[in-house]
Order: C-alpha cells, then sequence, then structure tokens
C-alpha cells in the first residue's frame, strides 16, 4: 500500500508492521519465544522462518523492525554483527508474565485445541496424539519407573505406551533441562481426538478425583471444571497430594485421578467401535459409559447425552509422587506420534540392565 503526504516521497507502508498493539504484542511474544527456544544467537531471517511454521507470516524486514523496538524495551540483545539476538533476564520475565496471561480460563480451550491436532487412526496405528510429560531428576527416574510398574500392572492408565527423553532433548515445545529425564504418557484427550475426526463432539466438563471401591468406579469426592481453571486438574490434584493410587492397588479401595466427558445420545454405537478399535490399538482411556440421561458416578448428565469416565493419564506419576518422588508435570502439553512410543515395561527392563 502506497501513501503519499503532500509533496514527499510515497512512503510503503508494510501492513505487518501497522498492526493494533495486541497484535504487535502477539509477534513480540512469539519471538522471544523462539529466542528461548533457540539457546543461542537467532538472526532475522530464521525467526521469520519460525515464526512462519508457526503460522505466523512477517517478512524479515518486519522482524527486523519488532527486534529493533525489543531491543530499546531491553527484552532482547544484539550480539555481533550478524543480525543475532538473544533474549534477556528482561525477556525471559516478560516471557513468564505473558505465558500466565495466557494460560488464564485456557484449560478447555487447551483441551479442545489438542484434540483437533490429533491425527491419531486407531486402525492403522499411526499418527499425532497428545501427551503429558513429567520431569524427573535423572537420580530419581530408575526408582520412578519401578515404583510406577504396580500402577501400569493394575492398568490404571491411559495406555502402556510412553515415551523416555534424555536431557537437552525435546518433546513438542517442551526441552528437557540438564540433570533432567522426561517421561511421556498418553493423555486422555485422544479419546476426544479420535472421536473428533468421526464427527463425534465431546464436551469436556471437568477433572477429578475419583473414588474406587472393590476396583469400580464409586463417585467423584472432588472436581475441578475445565472452564474455571488454567492448569490441568490433575496437575493441581497431584501437587496437593489428594490421590491414594497405592491403597487402591493394594485394596482395590482409593482415589485416582478421572475425567468426566459426554458424548451426544444417538453416537452410542459408533463410539463403542471407536473404543474398542483404540483398545486394540493399546489406548485404554475410557473407564466407564453411562446411559442415555441417566447420572454416572453421582454425576448428573444433560438430556439426550451419555456420561463418560476416563481414567487419568498421569495416575502412574500420582504413584511416583505418593512414594515421594516429585516430578515437574505438564499435563496435556504437547502431541507424540505413535510410533515414536513403547510400552512401558520396555523402558523397566532397560533401566534394569543398566
Amino acid at each position: 500500500m502506497i501513501i503519499g503526504i503532500g509533496k514527499r516521497l510515497p512512503v510503503a507502508i508494510d501492513m505487518n508492521i501497522a498492526s493494533n498493539p495486541e497484535d504487535i504484542e502477539k509477534k513480540i511474544v512469539l519471538i522471544l519465544k523462539i529466542l528461548n527456544e533457540a539457546q543461542e544467537p537467532t538472526g532475522s531471517r530464521l525467526i521469520a522462518r519460525k515464526m512462519q511454521e508457526g503460522g505466523v507470516i512477517l517478512s524479515e524486514r518486519t522482524v527486523r523492525y519488532h527486534l529493533k523496538l525489543m531491543d530499546e524495551r531491553g527484552i532482547t540483545s544484539l550480539v555481533g554483527r550478524q543480525d543475532g539476538r538473544i533474549i534477556t533476564e528482561m525477556g525471559l520475565e516478560e516471557l513468564t508474565n505473558a505465558r500466565v496471561r495466557d494460560k488464564v480460563g485456557l484449560a478447555i480451550s487447551r483441551i479442545e485445541v489438542l484434540a483437533f491436532k490429533t491425527t491419531f487412526d486407531p486402525q492403522k496405528r499411526r499418527g499425532l496424539l497428545p501427551a503429558n510429560v513429567s520431569l524427573y531428576q535423572k537420580e530419581d527416574f530408575a526408582r520412578a519407573l519401578e515404583v510406577m510398574e504396580a500402577a501400569f500392572r493394575q492398568r490404571l492408565f491411559v495406555s502402556e505406551l510412553v515415551a523416555v527423553i534424555e536431557e537437552g532433548n525435546r518433546i513438542g515445545e517442551i526441552l528437557v533441562p540438564p540433570g533432567k529425564i522426561a517421561l511421556a504418557t498418553v493423555c486422555s484427550i485422544v479419546v476426544n481426538g479420535v472421536l473428533l475426526k468421526n464427527g463425534i463432539p465431546m464436551d469436556s466438563k471437568f477433572g477429578g478425583i475419583l473414588q474406587m471401591r472393590h476396583g469400580k468406579p464409586l463417585r467423584f469426592t472432588e472436581l475441578i471444571h475445565y472452564s474455571g481453571t488454567s492448569l490441568d486438574p490433575s496437575e493441581i490434584f497431584i501437587r496437593g497430594r489428594m490421590t491414594s493410587v497405592r491403597k487402591m492397588i493394594e485394596q482395590g479401595e482409593g482415589n485416582i485421578l478421572a475425567n468426566f466427558r459426554e458424548i451426544p445420545a444417538p453416537s452410542r454405537n459408533l463410539v463403542d467401535k471407536l473404543i474398542l478399535n483404540l483398545r486394540r490399538a493399546g489406548i485404554e482411556g475410557v473407564l466407564s459409559i453411562g446411559e442415555i440421561s441417566e447420572p454416572i458416578c453421582q454425576i448428573p448428565v444433560d438430556v439426550n447425552k451419555i456420561g463418560m469416565i476416563l481414567i487419568g493419564g498421569l495416575n502412574p506419576v500420582a504413584l511416583a509422587q505418593e512414594a515421594g518422588i516429585e516430578a515437574d508435570n505438564h499435563a496435556m502439553s504437547t502431541m507424540v506420534d505413535y510410533n515414536d512410543l513403547q510400552n512401558f515395561s520396555y523402558f523397566l527392563e532397560k533401566k534394569a540392565a543398566k
């Protein structure tokens, strides 16, 4: 777009630069995120390419314009003569604050986004599925696996398939820090995603603490609605030490992590077929399905809906927490490829062989 003012020469206005303040701030946060992940001086060309991968199209010229503004704010710093920037301490603080703002009320939004991103086909046994990531100290990891074995043996999981990521490597957007090992477990949102891809909407209501009796689900004793929290409820319950997974394993009675969903009543037959296909592919997230408009685990269900209880993918992690093995949990945080997952027993045996 060319604008002439009086007798001055025409000035070319880059429409990417002439954005509203909120849009500019989002682009600045994305640039900060790219610089933080790069961990080395990065130039405008690479930043523009990374932004394009994230769905934001900016020219190198526009990126340089934003970087100049960011230098003036003290959140980035120019290094050397090759246009390389690094994020400053002030920039890290800005990025942290931005993430907190973005998280407010976003638990339900993250569920919807991860369900949409799910490409996993249980019949073909390939595609992307959502995962939780738990970061452990290297020296604690072998013991954590040993403790978790009881939860996997009792089938208190979404899937036996997991991934182990060593320090310095990435899983999705998460970089495993030095001295840590990451365990990726399949998230129950995979059920949302597979149903969605088959035309079945799923209403995600809440995550909670499910009381088990004689090994069967009885009732929810605690719940947190996804629309009212910025964190996955499972993270909150684990941090608050509100589970008793060990007691459930040893006595058949205890409190485990679970989630409540609703599906349209007419979809029941197709849902049953999809659940069977998921189980054949090693995904066992569905704990119980109710009847049309009937309560399930003492939770009322909307008219012409069917209630569904999904087991929490972090129950093995909760068991390790009960044993005093701490983890930094990032529930429903990223996508993993089905073919990059291995049976939990593979990693247990691998650790035992060392």
